[in-house]
C-alpha cells in the first residue's frame, strides 16, 4: 500500500488558549494528525466556523470568555441529563442538582415492567454553587449495575420544584454473535441496483435480493448477502445516484419495490396489469441492452404502477397490519411522507414557509396533499413487507445471517432527514474526510452531521430510531466509517476540505445504543473501520462485540510489508476489495491508478503511482506463488481466485466476495473524490467482457462457481 508523502505540516497560527479551551469543552479539536503521521495545526477560522455551527460565538475575545462562562454554568442548571447511558454490570452513578441541602427521590423505571427501583445515594462530596442566585447542590446516586438492558427511566422528584425525569439506556456489556453462527460464515458483497434479472425494472430489486439469497443460501451454502445502503433518495428527479447520500437513513427506496410482487396487483382489473406490464418494458429491457443504470425513467414507470396498485382496497387482515406498520414507525414516517409529497410539489428546495416540519403551513399542506402523503406511507410499508420477505427466505435458504444492511454516514443536505431532524443536524458544515493516500485533496460529503449536544438533548431518539427501522429486518448491520460514532471531519461550508477539523461524540452512548439495538434484533455488527483508526477505537468496538473490517489491499504490517494470513484479527468481516476500489480484476490492472490520474486526482505523477503498483502486484504473485496458493504462469482469474484463498488463510469470522469479482467485472462502482466526473453508483454488474450479467446467468457462470467452491471449502 502506497502511504502519504513526507510532508510539512499545517501551517496556523497558535491559537488563544481561551479559543483552545472553548473548543476542547464542545469536542472540536484544535489540532490533530493525519494519516501518515504528520502534526496538523487548525486555523482559527476553521475553529471559529465549527463553534458557530454548534450555536456558540467565539467571534471575538469576549464571546469566546463569555461562552466559556456559559457552558460551565450549562451542567450546574440541570436537575439532571437529558439522557443517562450506561454498560450493564458498570458500577455507575447518576448527578442530580437540587436547591442545596433539600431532598430528593431518585427512582428508575424499568422499561418492561414499569417496576420502580429506588437509587442508593452515593457519600459523594461536590462543592455547592451559586446559579443565577441560587446555592445549588449536587447529589449521586449509584445506578444498579443488574438492571435489565433496555431504555428505562430515571425520575427524579425534589423536596422543592417539579419532578423530572429523563431516559436511563442501559446497555449490553458486548453484543453475543448469533446462536446460528457456528463456524466462518461467507456471503456476497454486492451493490443491488446493479444486480438485475430479466423481471426487474431497470434495477435490482428486494425479489432480486430474495432470489439471490435464496440460491446462494441453498445452492453454494452462503450465509449472508451484504447489499449497498438501501435507504431512500429523492421522489423527483434527478435521484442522486449515491446510496451513501440519502435523503434519509431510516426509510427504504420504493425504487426496490417488485410491484408485480405486491399483493394487491393480482386484484387489479386485466387493464391497469396490461398497463403496468407495458410501463415495465421499456426498464426491463434496459437490463438486458446494458449501459449504465439510469434511475430515473425506473422511478418514473415504477411510480406510475405503485400508484395503480395502491388504489386497490385492502382486506381488513391487510389493512390492520399497515395500520400496526404506520404506528409502529409513528411520526418519523409521517414526517418522511409528507416531505415526499411536498419534495413532489415544490422540489428539495422548499420554501421558507415550509421548512418547519412542526409548523402551521407544514400542516396545511400535509392535509391539502394528504392523498401523496398516503402514497409514500404505503409504499414504506409495502417496502418493509419485501424487505421482510427477504430476510426470511435467506434465513429457510439455510443462511445463518441473511440480509446484511450497510448503514451510511450521513443524507443528503436537502432531504428528509436534513429537514425533520433539523434542531439535531449541524448548520453550514458537512461531513468530510482529510486528504489520505487515496483522497490527496481530502473529501466533502456535503451532508449535514449531528450536533452532539443537540443529539443528547433529544435523548439520542432520532439516532435509535433510525436503527430500528433499518434493523428491523436485518441479520447484520455493516455501519459505514464506525469512526463517525468517535469523532467526524467537519468541513465548514466553504473552506474546502483540507481546511476541516476533528469534532468529538459521545460514543459510549452512541455505540452502545448500537450494541443494545443490534442485540434486540438479533443482528451482527460490523464497522468499517478503514483508514485512520486508533487502535483505541478497534479495542472499543471490539470488546463490545462490534466486527471490524480487513480489506486485502490494506493490511499491512506497520514497516509497510504485506501482513500475513495468521496476524489478522479474528473478529472481522474480512474481504479481498471494497466499493471504493475496481474489483479485483480491474484492480490488478492498475485501473484504479489509471482512473484517478485521468480525473486528475493524482498529487504525485503517474509513474510514481504506476511503479509502485506493479511493485505491489509483482509482490503479490511472488507472495502467492511462495505460499503454493498460484502458478508460476497463472492468469487473471487464478490471481482473483489465489487471493480469496489467502484470506481463508485468515482467521477471519466473515468472509465477504464482491459479486463482480465471481464474475469477471472490472470497473469500480465508486470513485472516491468525484461526483459526476465518473458515473459513479450507475456500473451494471459485467463479465470479463463487459457483457451484461443478470440474475438467471449466475448459476451457469463457471467462473462464479469455481470461486464459491473455493470460499465454500468444497
Amino acid at each position: 500500500m502506497a502511504e502519504l508523502p513526507a510532508g510539512k505540516p499545517q501551517l496556523a497560527a497558535a491559537l488563544d488558549s481561551g479559543l483552545v479551551a472553548l473548543a476542547a469543552e464542545y469536542g472540536v479539536a484544535t489540532e490533530y494528525w493525519d494519516q501518515g503521521g504528520v502534526h496538523h495545526l487548525v486555523s482559527q477560522a476553521t475553529v471559529v466556523a465549527v463553534l458557530a455551527a454548534l450555536g456558540v460565538d467565539a467571534t471575538t475575545a469576549e464571546t469566546v470568555r463569555q461562552a466559556f462562562q456559559d457552558r460551565g454554568l450549562q451542567h450546574w442548571r440541570r436537575v439532571m441529563p437529558p439522557v443517562f447511558v450506561v454498560r450493564q454490570g458498570d458500577q455507575s452513578s447518576c448527578w442530580v442538582h437540587v436547591n442545596h441541602g433539600s431532598q430528593v427521590n431518585v427512582w428508575v423505571e424499568l422499561e418492561a415492567s414499569g417496576v420502580g427501583i429506588g437509587l442508593t445515594q452515593l457519600d459523594h462530596v461536590v462543592a455547592p454553587r451559586y446559579v443565577d442566585g441560587v446555592l445549588i447542590g449536587e447529589a449521586s446516586f449509584a445506578v444498579p449495575p443488574d438492571l435489565p438492558t433496555g431504555w428505562h427511566t430515571l425520575h427524579v422528584e425534589p423536596e422543592v420544584g417539579s419532578p423530572v425525569q429523563s431516559p436511563l439506556v442501559v446497555t449490553p456489556r458486548r453484543i453475543a454473535l448469533p446462536a446460528r453462527l457456528q463456524r466462518r460464515a461467507w456471503g456476497f458483497a454486492t451493490q443491488l441496483y446493479a444486480v438485475r434479472s430479466s423481471r426487474s425494472w431497470g434495477v435490482g430489486d428486494l425479489m432480486d435480493l430474495l432470489d439471490l439469497a435464496a440460491w446462494s443460501g441453498h445452492d453454494l451454502g452462503a450465509d449472508f448477502i451484504l447489499v449497498n445502503p438501501l435507504h431512500a433518495a429523492s421522489p423527483m428527479p434527478p435521484m442522486t445516484p449515491s446510496p451513501y447520500l440519502p435523503v434519509t437513513r431510516r426509510f427504504v427506496s420504493p425504487l426496490y419495490i417488485r410491484v408485480e410482487a405486491v399483493p394487491e396487483h393480482a386484484y387489479l382489473p386485466e387493464i391497469d396489469r396490461i398497463h403496468i406490464d407495458a410501463l415495465g418494458e421499456g426498464p426491463r429491457a434496459s437490463s438486458r441492452a446494458g449501459g449504465l443504470i439510469d434511475r430515473d425513467p425506473v422511478w418514473a414507470a415504477k411510480s406510475a404502477a405503485l400508484q395503480r396498485v395502491h388504489r386497490v382496497a385492502l382486506t381488513p387482515g391487510r389493512k390492520a397490519d399497515y395500520q400496526a406498520f404506520c404506528e409502529r414507525e409513528g411520526q418519523g414516517l409521517e414526517d418522511f411522507a409528507t416531505w415526499c409529497a411536498l419534495a413532489e410539489e415544490y422540489g428539495v428546495d422548499l420554501p421558507v414557509e415550509l421548512t418547519d416540519p412542526h409548523g402551521s403551513a407544514v400542516a396545511r399542506e400535509r392535509g391539502r396533499l394528504h392523498q401523496r402523503v398516503e402514497f409514500h406511507r404505503w409504499c414504506q410499508w409495502i417496502v418493509d413487507e419485501q424487505l421482510g420477505a427477504a430476510q426470511a427466505t435467506a434465513l429457510r435458504a439455510g443462511m445463518s445471517l441473511g440480509v446484511i444492511h450497510d448503514l451510511a454516514v450521513g443524507v443528503h443536505p436537502d432531504g428528509a432527514d436534513a429537514w425533520a431532524l433539523r434542531s439535531v443536524l449541524a448548520k453550514d458544515v458537512s461531513v468530510g474526510a482529510p486528504p489520505d493516500m487515496y483522497n490527496q485533496r481530502g473529501q466533502d460529503w456535503s451532508q449535514p452531521p449531528w450536533r452532539p449536544d443537540a443529539l443528547a438533548e433529544a435523548g439520542f431518539l432520532p439516532y435509535r430510531d433510525m436503527l430500528r427501522t433499518v434493523l428491523r429486518h436485518a441479520g447484520g448491520i455493516r455501519v459505514d466509517h464506525i469512526l463517525g460514532l468517535f469523532r467526524l471531519w467537519w468541513v465548514p461550508r466553504g473552506m474546502g476540505p483540507q481546511a476541516g477539523t476533528y469534532v468529538r461524540y459521545d460514543h459510549e452512548a452512541l455505540v452502545g445504543i448500537l450494541a443494545l439495538e443490534a442485540e434486540r434484533a438479533g443482528a451482527v455488527v460490523i464497522g468499517e473501520d478503514l483508514g485512520t483508526v486508533e487502535s483505541w477505537v478497534q479495542d472499543l468496538l471490539h470488546d463490545r462485540g462490534i466486527l471490524g473490517t480487513s480489506i486485502l489491499w490494506f493490511e499491512r504490517e506497520p514497516d509497510g510489508s504485506m501482513r500475513p494470513p495468521e496476524r489478522w484479527r479474528q473478529d472481522v468481516l474480512a474481504a479481498v476489495t471494497t466499493h471504493d476500489l475496481p474489483p479485483t480484476a480491474g484492480y490488478l490492472a492498475g485501473e484504479h491508478v489509471r482512473l484517478r490520474h485521468e480525473l486528475g486526482l493524482l498529487a504525485r505523477p503517474l509513474a510514481t503511482e504506476e511503479s509502485e503498483h506493479q511493485l505491489e502486484v509483482i509482490g503479490w504473485r511472488a507472495y502467492l506463488q511462495a505460499e503454493g496458493l498460484l502458478g508460476q504462469d497463472a492468469g487473471e482469474q487464478e490471481v482473483v481466485e489465489a487471493l480469496h484463498r489467502f484470506v481463508l488463510r485468515t482467521p477471519a469470522r466473515l468472509v465477504a466476495v464482491a459479486l463482480p469479482d465471481a464474475v469477471g467485472d472490472r470497473r469500480a462502482q465508486n470513485q472516491p473524490g468525484t461526483n459526476l466526473e465518473y458515473p459513479n453508483w450507475r456500473v451494471p454488474l459485467t463479465d470479463e467482457n463487459g457483457e451484461v450479467v443478470l440474475l438467471e446467468d449466475l448459476p451457469v457462470s463457471a467462473r462464479l462457481l469455481a470461486l464459491a467452491r473455493i470460499v465454500a471449502g468444497d
